[in-house]
């Protein structure tokens, strides 16, 4: 019997951004009918997620789905800012 829950603690934190990216596409494929949990620090791990929790100091401080996140002035939304720009700045 397959699981039901998949818990993902920074899974992908030690490899590359593009290994990353194959990595997420697979874990969508192979367990889409599965609630996956993931604790991540890069944007790309989570942008795609049906909803985002935000912790800050070990309190919730956002949960919805990453779209509404994006369309308000949040701290998700800052995130992604941030992350953007240091990946822009890195690539320079």
């Amino acid at each position: 019997k397959r699981n039901r829950i998949l818990v993902l603690d920074e899974a992908t934190a030690s490899i590359d951004s593009a290994t990353d990216a194959i990595l997420q596409r697979i874990i969508r494929q192979e367990f889409e009918a599965c609630t996956v949990i993931t604790v991540a620090h890069r944007v790309p791990t989570v942008i795609d997620s049906d909803m985002v929790m935000v912790l800050s100091y070990g309190k919730m401080v956002e949960y919805d789905e990453p779209s509404r996140l994006m369309d308000t002035n949040s701290s998700f939304s800052k995130l992604v800012a941030e992350y953007w720009a240091s990946c822009s700045k890195n690539s320079s």
